[in-house]
């Protein structure tokens, strides 16, 4: 490793799901579950899916933050290529697009049916 690596500034990818969204594991050994998105990390393009990729955390049990010790489950980040976003008004899983309204805010739409997916 040479010097300076360490603290190279990464690009952001740009991710189309947010925090809150509904989504479906498209690959993996989770593909054909859907969850809600809770958190996103764009420097490192990983999305974290509730009930999903559901990994064994072996914890030291620690007095002072008063925690237990012992096997915690807990869910572990996936790569946002493999989840799409769940459309609220079709149900079905689908691309991401973006139009713009008449007032000139750009949201996020459907593909399928062309429905704006933010509220």
């Amino acid at each position: 490793m040479a010097i300076g690596d360490r603290h190279q500034r990464t690009e952001r990818n740009i991710i189309g799901v947010r925090k809150g969204d509904t989504v479906k594991v498209m690959a993996g050994r989770d593909r054909g579950k859907s969850g809600r998105v809770l958190s996103i990390d764009a420097r490192k393009n990983r999305v974290v899916v509730e009930h999903t990729n559901i990994i064994k955390r072996h914890t030291r049990p620690n007095p002072a933050k008063n925690i237990k010790g012992g096997i915690v489950e807990k869910e572990a980040g996936m790569n946002a290529s493999n989840v799409m976003i769940v459309c609220p008004s079709c149900g079905k899983h689908t691309r991401i697009g973006h139009t713009i309204l008449p007032d000139g805010d750009k949201v996020r739409s459907c593909k399928r049916c062309n429905e704006t997916l933010d509220k």
